[in-house]
């Protein structure tokens, strides 16, 4: 293909500020332009609404989706000051991945026009344009600095240009039509015979260091550290042609080559053959990005990770060997070997990667890499390893559900990137990670060898923060301190009086311990956190009914604790209780009709607190409750001092964070007794322990 190569990812670091601030502007609008061109693949906007699968948003979504991205992201560091369209920020900001905790009913979402969101995103790009036209820049760009949030917006896309383009290719073919910018490989033919290649043993050192001058993941930093011992490996990535085999001998009807997660998944996708794979009369046909072609049986085939595990244990009963799939210190292993650099700045990528050749994949014997073909590029490669995070390993504080809602042992890592992965996607330490289930660009490559040892399961949460908090929810009372969510719950119960108890909102809920205390008088209750780590604690005690985490006791040494809800009293309102992730201050519509709102500790937390009292009486039944607790430990990190509600002078007299509540909350609430003090304590060590008032209020809607 004659055309410009697609901008490379940017260095972060250097002496000219004005040359890196103009590689980010290209990146921008190339990243941009390339998300709307694949757009163009869709022949009507019926397209955007009839979804390509069950399990997902429609593409309207995610059409609108990169856009908020961006916007709420530089709202959170402070590069922009005002939403563009609040409303499409709330419906367009999550619901990517098929997590439990998503909210996949179509009845919350009155989709807005095409035309509208194209407009949306015209301003977006006009808005982001000025950021990085405007903004002040200094290197080199670390993940603490405003500009890495525009470096996350950029690369967010290009995940989801890659992301949306599996989507298509799963669309109603009358929904698409080919692009001259999104042209396939037309090389097909036989496939190669395939065979081992021995891999010597070898020692690798992976992750990323904090000062890496290339934006990166959470999860690429760290270090881990593997002697891998010596294996074999296919030397071609496995082939349509190879595949047919298995196809042909009954493999998808063979229990036996299934796990049990692989038999699920097959049964309920009536899976008799690749999704991608058409029969046509005695012929197969393969489904490419917009249109359907004579199987190039030379070609990758391109599987979900059960499949590919089903093929390794059928080849491993023919053959006799001890056939898997690879680890993800394996995969290093074939890159020592194959000798690969990263993507070249100024000249195509000697593999089918970054968009430089096709927007397909080609021949698996297209691209040697030493003794190898396509250790990078062509399709994903599904590995044997569940995501885990490295040693040293730290949550973005803007992005905080990039990875950790992976952490679950039924994600499996990806390596080596497609066709269409760019930017960090083709970088050497990206570390992408999909459900067994689930559908990529992505095929595999066998390897025989050793028995994998198994990594330390991360079952056991070692976020820090999160697991102070699970500790602070559902662990031990300290110094004689009751347990503070389940207080909460009580004061406001209590508070009810005999008033109606249908539905109940716990705002900010964390890791959702009131949320299970008020469902024992409440008939629903539902828990909202901005956190999705701290919502994935509540779905995974409603799932599973325990709750595992390390806690600090002194410097590297900590202690292992679990906690059940049986324990608690809490496992029979598990079905009355549901956790979804949104923001506060901007809340979708339908979080409406209440009964009760709590709001502990919520309130200095949040960027606009005013904007959430102004309004939070249209949430609330005429005669309900709000229920609010506060230390009032107001600090710019969290709120911008001009949007403080108290704790400071005003006209000369001291404004306390209660005095603006009642003139806030005045107009529709009144005040039921007096405010109260409540204790709680959150342990951080063993021996350090921090401990706080909380002032309560309890406003009644007003009729």
């Amino acid at each position: 293909m004659n055309q410009p190569l697609f901008s490379r990812s940017p260095l972060l670091a250097g002496t000219d500020p004005e040359a890196v601030r103009t590689h980010i502007r290209d990146y921008f609008h190339q990243t941009f332009e390339r998300y709307e061109s694949l757009f163009e693949l869709l022949t009507c906007d019926a397209a955007y609404y009839d979804k390509p699968i069950a399990l997902r948003h429609p593409l309207i979504f995610y059409y609108g989706h990169t856009a908020t991205f961006f916007i709420n992201k530089l709202l959170l560091v402070g590069l922009v000051s005002e939403r563009l369209n609040p409303r499409f920020e709330s419906m367009f900001a999550i619901g990517v991945d098929e997590m439990s905790w998503d909210d996949l009913n179509d009845a919350h979402y009155d989709w807005p026009s095409v035309a509208e969101v194209k407009t949306y995103r015209d301003r977006l790009r006009a808005t982001v344009d000025a950021v990085i036209r405007s903004a002040p820049l200094s290197l080199p760009i670390g993940w603490d600095n405003p500009w890495w949030a525009t470096l996350m917006g950029i690369e967010h896309e290009r995940i989801h240009l890659e992301t949306s383009s599996v989507l298509i290719r799963q669309h109603r073919l009358d929904y698409v039509r080919p692009h001259l910018a999104w042209p396939p490989c037309p090389n097909g033919g036989a496939a190669p015979d395939n065979g081992l290649v021995t891999i010597s043993a070898g020692a690798v050192s992976i992750g990323k260091d904090f000062a890496d001058p290339y934006y990166g993941w959470d999860n690429e930093y760290g270090r881990h550290e593997a002697a891998v011992p010596a294996f074999a490996a296919s030397r071609f990535l496995v082939s349509n042609g190879e595949f047919l085999p298995f196809v042909e001998a009954g493999g998808y009807a063979d229990d036996s080559l299934w796990t049990e997660e692989g038999r699920a998944w097959k049964e309920f996708a009536q899976a008799q053959q690749p999704t991608f794979w058409q029969r046509d009369g005695d012929t197969w046909r393969l489904r490419l990005l917009a249109e359907v072609v004579a199987m190039p049986w030379n070609w990758p085939v391109e599987t979900n990770c059960h499949e590919a595990r089903a093929f390794c244990a059928w080849l491993a009963r023919r053959s006799g060997q001890a056939v898997r799939l690879p680890s993800e210190d394996e995969w290093y292993r074939l890159l020592a070997v194959a000798g690969l650099t990263e993507v070249p700045d100024a000249a195509p990528v000697p593999a089918n990667l970054h968009l430089d050749h096709w927007a397909s994949s080609c021949p698996v014997d297209r691209f040697a890499h030493g003794p190898l073909y396509d250790v990078a590029g062509n399709v994903w490669q599904w590995t044997e390893t569940p995501i885990y995070p490295f040693a040293g390993f730290a949550v973005h504080p803007i992005y905080d559900d990039f990875t950790t809602p992976t952490y679950d042992e039924r994600h499996n890592l990806i390596k080596g990137g497609s066709w269409i992965s760019c930017g960090n996607e083709a970088r050497h330490a990206s570390r992408y990670a999909f459900r067994r289930h689930f559908f990529q660009h992505a095929g595999f490559r066998y390897v025989v060898g050793e028995a994998l040892t198994p990594l330390p399961a991360s079952h056991y949460e070692s976020d820090r923060q999160l697991s102070e908090y699970t500790e602070f929810h559902y662990g031990d009372s300290y110094f004689g301190v009751p347990n503070f969510p389940r207080t909460m719950a009580e004061l406001a119960i209590a508070a009810l009086a005999g008033r109606p108890a249908r539905t109940a909102l716990d705002l900010g809920c964390a890791t959702g311990r009131a949320s299970f205390e008020l469902a024992r008088h409440f008939a629903q209750v539902t828990g909202i956190d901005f956190s999705a780590r701290f919502i994935n604690v509540g779905v995974r005690l409603v799932e599973q009914g325990a709750m595992r985490y390390t806690l600090v006791d002194e410097g590297e040494l900590v202690s292992y604790h679990e906690r059940h809800l049986t324990d608690l009293g809490l496992d029979a309102v598990c079905g009355k209780v549901e956790f979804l992730q949104g923001d506060a201050c901007n809340l979708k519509p339908h979080f409406a009709g209440y009964d009760l709102i709590l709001a502990a500790n919520l309130i200095d937390r949040l960027y606009r607190p005013r904007q959430l009292l102004e309004h939070i009486h249209e949430r609330i039944n005429p005669g309900g409750l709000l229920v609010l607790a506060s230390p009032y430990t107001w600090l710019e990190e969290h709120t911008p001092r001009s949007e403080w509600l108290g704790g400071f002078k005003q006209d000369g007299e001291n404004l306390s964070t209660l005095d603006a509540l009642k003139a806030i909350l005045g107009h529709h609430f009144r005040l039921l007794g007096e405010p109260r003090a409540v204790p709680f304590v959150i342990r951080e060590t063993k021996r350090k322990f921090q401990h706080s008032l909380s002032e309560v209020t309890i406003w009644e809607r007003l009729p």
